[in-house]
């Protein structure tokens, strides 16, 4: 079978009997597509005719492309089903991808922007009810160290005013509650007070609108947050995620303990906050070179 029919035949395969969501279709279509084009620049235009080593040599050339190695092992979770999927139903006599074993993943050390640079983001102009809006939520982000989804999630009612506390829902539908500060509180409350003007007649429980008056996206988040960066003079390539990131390591560089960090970031293994360990290593360390009198020998 020609490599075109059966990747046609594995993703219908996925969308009618697997139930797999449009978003994972597309990702897997874009894997394989890119499997193909390499098996096609190889010579190789029948599954038939795949061999493992073809496998392993794809799987450098996108390691050579300098992809990361969730990419690569994203990529082999999809080839790896993809011939499960040719072996299952006999279009070809051995299944060549099951031998190859998945790339370790390299733990990334997240980046956290410094606390002038994240005061400088908060030195927002507000002039409008959307602008009161962004500052709002980027204060109630790096305040209380939310994923964005988490954020755009919120509803009005989520917020406690009264004990300054926030009702999160997090991955796996784990519900977490999370203190916010004073800053987040008088932002939030600022916010409210016009937020009846972005309803646009609709009615809705969404915390934080668009300028459609429905409930914030990722997207539309995102698209504020590079607005605001370049607006303050800040490096664009900061994310949503960095405020998370910047939260934890800047209460850990504070003396926050390992364990409340946990509680409050919603890890479910403590070895997934420990990697702000090493931020705070790193930290230590160039303090230690720039500031020790014994590290600037002839300056």
């Amino acid at each position: 079978m020609n490599i075109n029919d059966a990747i046609d035949d594995f993703i219908n395969y996925c969308i009618f009997e697997k139930g797999l969501s449009d978003k994972t279709k597309e990702s897997y279509y874009y894997d394989l597509k890119v499997y193909k084009s390499y098996l096609q620049d190889n010579k190789i235009n029948s599954v038939n005719d795949i061999s493992t080593d073809n496998i392993e040599k794809f799987l450098k050339y996108r390691n050579n492309l300098a992809d990361n190695t969730s990419t690569i092992a994203h990529n082999l979770t999809v080839i790896k089903n993809f011939h499960a999927y040719l072996f299952k139903n006999n279009v070809v006599s051995s299944n060549v991808a099951e031998s190859i074993s998945r790339p370790k993943l390299r733990k990334k050390i997240p980046k956290a922007i410094s606390i002038d640079d994240m005061n400088k983001l908060l030195d927002i102009k507000l002039d409008n009810a959307f602008d009161y809006r962004n500052k709002a939520m980027i204060e109630l982000m790096y305040g209380a160290g939310l994923r964005v989804s988490e954020l755009i999630s919120l509803d009005v009612g989520s917020i406690d005013f009264t004990n300054c506390v926030i009702r999160i829902t997090g991955k796996g539908s784990k519900e977490r509650i999370v203190p916010i500060g004073d800053y987040s509180i008088y932002y939030l409350k600022e916010y409210l007070n016009r937020r009846n003007s972005m309803l646009k007649n609709i009615s809705t429980d969404a915390l934080f609108l668009n300028n459609h008056g429905k409930r914030m996206t990722r997207q539309g988040f995102f698209k504020n947050l590079k607005l605001i960066l370049e607006k303050q003079g800040l490096n664009p390539d900061i994310h949503p995620h960095t405020l998370r990131h910047s939260f934890a390591t800047h209460l850990l560089n504070n003396g926050a303990d390992l364990r409340s960090i946990q509680e409050l970031l919603g890890h479910s293994d403590i070895a997934t906050t420990k990697i702000y360990t090493h931020v705070s290593d790193e930290k230590v360390k160039n303090d230690y070179l720039k500031y020790h009198p014994r590290e600037h020998k002839g300056e």
